[in-house]
């Protein structure tokens, strides 16, 4: 053959021969077998791991490397396994304890229930209890000051003589029981003494002055024994008509929200019926308008006892005033021998009627002659006469006394000074 001249290739090939790959192709090939098997192998080192292989792992969890031995760092560092190993392992940190709740019960309130309702509730009732005990006080002094106790006590001050212990107490149980609205039973006074100290006075007073602050003269009423219940009258016609002017005056009192005053004078007289009637009046048992209201007794019952009690604790009870009059120690020795003289003078009457049980027992004691210089010196100004000292005096004298320790007690007190003054 010539040299130019190619030989010509076999028609046939042998099948078991590999067919040579392109050059072009062998590298991408063998890069993709490479990581095939990479994978494969990173995946069975996985599944031998403890834990491995949940499925809460992700998809990008499997091309991560598994840390196996503890040369694997659990955190990134620039330092390599060596250098970690070296090192210190790092103390923990101790935890502080976790507070326990019971499984009923909520760790915090919800922002709606932080502020409880019934809290609320609570400081609504504090301020509506608070507005009620200021109006009543504001109430209280409202009604102390429609009866003007203090111009009252001025009064029987000025207008009664020799009685300031009497007075004082009189105004004081006014004060206690005015003070209040709602009573348990009516404040039953009982004026007693003898003839002539001052009681039916003190009784006059009171219901002008009544009268007067309480714009109504319906709402007071002045009862005479003698007067309105006489000898031959029968007494359950009497205890009869008591009770229904005492209802009256009650049944008013309540509707116009007043406190009545009732004035019995010369008690000493009643008949037992009356007194029945009186003591059924004053009892708690009866309706709320009975006890709204003031009963004021004047008796002569028991003068017997306070002229024999003033006659033997003259020395104690009383002074000689440096001016001329009569005034009341202000020692503890007054207070106990007051307190003694009503004390043996309740005894004395509960015997009588029970119905001096519940009464506030008021002794008037003896007038001396410097108090019965004033009463003249009184009765004569309103007279129109000039009242004289002199005159009075002399008046003054023409009557009876007691003569006890150096002092003169009259025996009938201020009863004839009207009589004496209206012979001038």
């Amino acid at each position: 053959m010539d040299r130019g001249q190619s030989i010509p290739e076999p028609l046939t090939r042998d099948p078991n021969t590999p067919r040579a790959p392109r050059p072009g192709v062998i590298a991408p090939v063998r890069a993709v077998l490479r990581l095939r098997r990479r994978v494969c192998l990173l995946r069975k080192r996985r599944l031998l791991l403890p834990g491995a292989g949940t499925a809460s792992a992700g998809p990008d969890t499997e091309f991560r490397a598994p840390r196996t031995g503890s040369d694997q760092p659990q955190f990134f560092t620039f330092d390599g396994p060596v250098e970690l190993s070296s090192r210190a392992p790092r103390k923990k940190r101790r935890r502080s304890r976790v507070v326990l709740y019971p499984e009923t019960s909520r760790k915090y309130l919800p922002r709606a229930e932080r502020q409880s309702r019934a809290q609320r509730c609570l400081l609504l009732l504090v301020a509506i209890v608070g507005f009620q005990v200021l109006n009543a006080i504001e109430n209280l002094d409202d009604n102390a000051l429609r009866y003007d106790l203090d111009g009252l006590e001025k009064a029987l001050q000025r207008a009664v003589f020799g009685q300031p212990a009497a007075v004082g107490r009189i105004v004081a149980l006014l004060r206690d029981y005015l003070a209040t609205h709602v009573h348990s039973r009516p404040l039953l006074l009982a004026l007693h003494g003898p003839s002539g100290v001052g009681k039916s006075h003190v009784g006059r007073l009171l219901a002008r002055h009544f009268r007067a602050v309480l714009d109504d003269s319906a709402l007071v009423l002045q009862y005479h024994v003698r007067h309105h219940c006489p000898e031959p009258r029968a007494p359950q016609a009497c205890r009869e008509e008591l009770a229904r002017h005492v209802g009256d005056v009650v049944a008013r009192a309540e509707a116009e929200e007043k406190t009545p005053l009732l004035v019995l004078d010369e008690v000493e007289f009643m008949p037992p019926a009356l007194l029945d009637e009186l003591h059924s009046l004053v009892q708690p048992q009866r309706s709320h308008q009975f006890h709204n209201a003031i009963y004021v007794l004047l008796s002569s019952a028991g003068g017997g006892e306070i002229t024999r009690f003033v006659l033997q604790n003259a020395s104690r009870v009383l002074s000689a005033h440096p001016g001329g009059g009569r005034v009341a120690r202000a020692g503890v020795a007054v207070a106990q021998a007051l307190e003694e003289l009503r004390a043996g003078l309740r005894a004395f009457l509960t015997r009588e009627h029970p119905l001096w049980k519940a009464a506030a027992i008021v002794p008037f004691l003896l007038l001396d002659k410097w108090d019965v210089v004033s009463c003249f010196r009184e009765e004569m100004a309103g007279e129109g006469f000039f009242p004289e000292q002199a005159q009075a005096e002399q008046l003054a004298a023409q009557l009876s006394y007691y003569h006890v320790a150096g002092r003169e007690y009259a025996v009938t007190g201020c009863k004839q000074v009207v009589a004496k003054v209206n012979l001038l």
